[in-house]
């Protein structure tokens, strides 16, 4: 699945996974956007395959295709996989950091590394090619 959507799509994206029908409603008060503003956003997300439509009478009706949970997962794949694997430590510190995890998150979040912990490997290794590692393990020769 590819996902590359715009800040304000997402914004779309937000109150269709909340189940609102009243996507217009919802934006045009909490974002000030107008109608057609929306509606253009909403017709970008149908051409870019995240939304699916149905038209109704003179209404049409919006449904997102993938859920929250699978545009999270793709995401955050692609997003870690921009890096080198030796990198993956510092980018979950840095979400740690951002303290916007519960006291049970963290709990459910020792819970998988108590299990991953069993299997993990003793060394990950470097996936840079020659000229783009910053961990010092792909040196250009």
């Amino acid at each position: 699945m590819e996902i590359n959507i715009s800040e304000a799509e997402w914004e779309v994206m937000r109150v269709l996974w909340s189940n609102s029908k009243l996507v217009i409603d919802v934006l045009s008060g909490e974002k000030n956007w107008s109608a057609s503003t929306i509606k253009t956003l909403l017709f970008r997300l149908v051409d870019k395959n995240i939304l699916q439509t149905e038209k109704i009478g003179n209404k049409y009706i919006y449904k997102a295709i993938y859920s929250e949970n699978d545009c999270l997962e793709t995401l955050t794949k692609n997003f870690v996989g921009k890096f080198c694997n030796k990198k993956t430590k510092r980018i979950i510190e840095y979400a740690i950091e951002q303290d916007n995890l519960s006291k049970d998150d963290i709990e459910e979040i020792l819970v998988i590394l108590t299990k991953k912990l069993k299997n993990a490997k003793d060394i990950v290794r470097c996936n840079c090619i020659r000229g783009q590692c910053t961990c010092g393990n792909t040196k250009i020769k």
